[in-house]
């Protein structure tokens, strides 16, 4: 359970990281949010299809959630209406 718990942390952390980072390119705080709890799975199939592997733990997960939001920041952006 405490490790679900630390997911949506990680998530929420990601998806508010990604959300600064993408400036102009996020969806609002709570959809940002929620971006970066996906963006944690997304983030995890993209470095482990690539065979890298970076720190270990929570800073590791950060990293990784952070970039997997990103990415699904910007795919989602460019079905963004104008």
């Amino acid at each position: 359970m405490s490790s679900f718990i630390w997911f949506i942390l990680i998530g929420l952390c990601a998806g508010f990281l990604a959300g600064l980072i993408m400036k102009g390119k996020g969806f609002g705080f709570i959809i940002n949010l929620l971006v970066g709890i996906i963006g944690g799975v997304l983030g995890g199939w993209i470095f482990s299809f690539l065979n890298i592997h970076i720190f270990s733990g929570i800073i590791g997960s950060l990293i990784s959630a952070t970039v997997g939001a990103i990415v699904l920041l910007f795919i989602l952006s460019l079905f963004k209406k104008k």
